[in-house]
């Protein structure tokens, strides 16, 4: 067993990532969802190693005229114990 274990209380920068569309006014596209996955895979496997908090899973049915849509979307929560510097310019 590791004496480094995930301590929530060590938790000093959270940050959200948006996969997929969650708002019908302004709907990403098909890059822009591969890119936030991307960043995903980057904050749970570069350095430092962030770690999955939650995931929250949303959907929506939405009207738009005549037409009737359905959005997915996935949130996920990713802790770090310090801010990576690969997320200050954003």
């Amino acid at each position: 067993m590791s004496a480094d274990r995930f301590n929530l209380t060590d938790m000093r920068y959270i940050k959200r990532i948006v996969v997929g569309n969650d708002n019908p006014q302004n709907l990403r596209t098909e890059a822009e969802v591969q890119e936030a996955m991307d960043l995903v895979n980057r904050c749970l496997s570069g350095t430092p190693r962030g770690y999955l908090l939650g995931i929250e899973k949303s959907f929506g049915l939405y009207n738009i005229g005549e037409h009737q849509i359905v959005l997915q979307y996935s949130v996920y929560h990713i802790g770090f114990n310090r801010k990576p510097l690969s997320l200050q310019e954003r």
